[in-house]
């Protein structure tokens, strides 16, 4: 009786062996299947991280090309102010010779009228004295 209770023991255990390896082997199985589900799991994020990375540098070069057309309207711009800026200087010539003329034609105008001034005054004082002569010839 003991040694059959000695090999249902024996066989008790060696079931619980062969179930406790089993059952690491089917753990080993998960670990095996959670690597390859990490493994896909690393594949699309890194996936995810290129798709992204694609966005990013795509933003970039529409930020590249928006610097770029600001750069040529900033210097188109600054080729219209240095026109005006030309023609502003020429202007300003043209103006100080119209000032020139100006208060050349201005001086004249006085000289002008002071001639004319002095030929009435001249012109008045003959009549004067014709009318003086003729009208009171004894003075």
């Amino acid at each position: 009786s003991n040694q059959a209770a000695w090999r249902k023991a024996n066989l008790a255990c060696k079931i619980a062996i062969d179930n406790s390896e089993k059952d690491q082997l089917l753990q080993g199985r998960d670990i095996l299947r959670q690597r390859k589900t990490t493994k896909e799991s690393l594949a699309e994020s890194a996936s995810n991280i290129t798709e992204s990375l694609m966005g990013i540098s795509r933003m970039m070069s529409q930020q590249v090309q928006q610097s770029e057309e600001t750069v040529q309207t900033l210097a188109n711009s600054s080729r219209t102010i240095l026109e005006a800026n030309e023609e502003f200087k020429s202007m300003s010539g043209t103006i100080q010779l119209g000032r020139k003329l100006i208060t050349k034609y201005n001086r004249r105008e006085l000289t002008d009228k002071l001639l004319i001034f002095l030929a009435l005054a001249l012109f008045l004082a003959t009549v004067l004295y014709i009318l003086k002569k003729r009208l009171f010839p004894f003075l």
